[in-house]
C-alpha cells in the first residue's frame, strides 16, 4: 500500500474522483498550472484540462457563487479557498444560499459541492493565515463540516464528501499536511461522514479532538501513560454530523473527559461536546470536564506555539482531571 502524506492523499482522491466521474470539476485560485499554494491539485489541470480544473479570479464570493450554480446544474464542484481565513467574503453564499437550497426548494434542489480549505496554525502565518473557523459553519443547518487528521481519513472522507448531495466544508489541517503520513490505498474507498475514530483505547479518561490537534492529544496520552493514566483518544473526523454515541460510550466507561481544540476557547465546538456529555452522561462523570484550546485573541505570529494547545498544555489537564476526587 502506498505511503502518503495528507497532500498526496487529497491529490489521489481528486484524481480518482475526476477520472471516474466527469461531472466532478475543481476550481480555485492558482489551483491549475501552479497546483495550489500547498500543491494539493498539482498535475490535475495537465491531466483533465482547464475546462475541469479552473483557475479562478481572486474572488472567494465569486468562486463559491459559481460553484453553487454548477452544483444546481448537474456538476459536482470541488472549490478550493486558499486559506480558511479567506472564506469570509463567501460567507453569505455559503450560509444563505448553499446551506438553505434544499430547505427553500422543499427538497427539490440539492447542492452537491465541496469547499476544501486549509485551516489552523502551524506555518507561522499569523492572524490572516492561521484561523480555525469551523464553528461558524457547524452552527449553520444544511452544511456538513469535516476535518480529517491523517492521510487515510483525508482521502476516504473527501471521496465521501464529493458524493454527498449536500454542501460539505472540508477543512484540511495544514499543520500536519506533510507531517502526518501513513498507508493509503491507491483505489477508491469512502469513510462515512459522522463516524468518529478511536485512535487509542483507554479506561481512565476520554480525550476528544479533531484535525491537527489529534496528534497532540495522542502524544499527551502517551506521556500520561508513563504516569499510569490510560487515556482513550477519539478523533471526531467530522463536526457536522458528529459521532455523539462514540463519545458518550467512552465517557460512560472512563468517567472523565478532556476536549482539545485549536480554535479560540469561547464558543468553540468543544462546548457543544461538553453540553452533550452533560445531557447524556452526567451520572457517569467523576470530575469536571476540561478544555484545552486556543486563546480568545487573534492568532499570533511569534507566539504560535504558546497559542496552540500542544501536548505540553494537554498533559497537565489530563493529570488534573484524572486525579480529581
Amino acid at each position: 500500500m502506498p505511503h502518503m502524506n495528507i497532500i498526496q492523499a487529497i491529490n489521489s482522491g481528486l484524481n480518482h474522483a475526476m477520472e471516474h466521474d466527469k461531472s466532478v470539476v475543481v476550481m480555485g485560485e492558482d489551483i491549475g498550472r501552479f497546483g495550489g499554494v500547498f500543491r494539493a491539485t498539482l498535475g490535475l489541470q495537465e491531466r483533465f484540462g482547464d475546462d475541469r480544473v479552473i483557475d479562478t479570479p481572486l474572488s472567494e464570493g465569486g468562486i463559491i457563487g459559481t460553484a453553487i450554480g454548477m452544483a444546481l446544474n448537474g456538476l459536482k464542484p470541488v472549490a478550493e479557498i486558499q486559506f480558511s481565513d479567506f472564506i469570509f467574503p463567501a460567507f453569505d453564499q455559503i450560509v444563505n444560499e448553499a446551506a438553505k437550497m434544499r430547505y427553500r426548494s422543499g427538497g427539490e434542489w440539492t447542492v452537491p459541492m465541496v469547499i476544501r480549505t486549509p485551516s489552523g496554525g502551524g506555518i507561522r502565518g499569523g492572524l490572516y493565515h492561521s484561523q480555525s473557523p469551523e464553528t461558524y459553519f457547524a452552527h449553520t443547518p444544511g452544511l456538513k463540516v469535516v476535518m480529517p487528521s491523517n492521510p487515510y481519513d483525508a482521502k476516504g472522507l473527501l471521496l465521501e464528501s464529493i458524493e454527498d448531495p449536500d454542501p460539505v466544508i472540508f477543512f484540511e489541517p495544514k499543520r500536519v499536511y506533510r507531517a502526518a503520513q501513513g498507508e493509503v490505498p491507491d483505489e477508491a474507498y469512502r469513510i462515512p461522514i459522522g463516524k468518529a475514530s478511536i485512535v487509542r483505547e483507554g479506561t481512565d479518561l476520554t480525550l476528544v479532538s479533531w484535525g491537527a490537534m489529534v496528534q497532540e492529544a495522542t502524544k499527551a496520552a502517551e506521556q500520561a501513560a508513563e504516569q499510569n493514566i490510560n487515556c482513550e483518544v477519539i478523533d471526531l473526523r467530522s463536526l457536522v454530523p458528529w459521532d455523539v454515541d462514540t463519545v458518550i460510550e467512552s465517557v460512560q466507561k472512563t468517567g472523565r473527559a478532556v476536549i482539545v481544540y485549536e480554535a479560540p476557547r469561547t464558543l468553540g465546538f468543544g462546548t457543544e461536546i461538553i453540553s452533550q456529555i452533560m445531557e447524556d452522561a452526567f451520572d457517569s462523570l467523576e470530575a469536571p470536564i476540561a478544555r484545552v484550546t486556543g486563546y480568545d485573541t487573534p492568532f499570533p505570529y511569534t507566539l504560535e506555539h504558546d497559542y496552540l494547545p500542544l501536548a505540553n498544555r494537554i498533559l497537565p489537564a489530563i493529570i488534573e482531571t484524572a486525579t480529581y476526587a
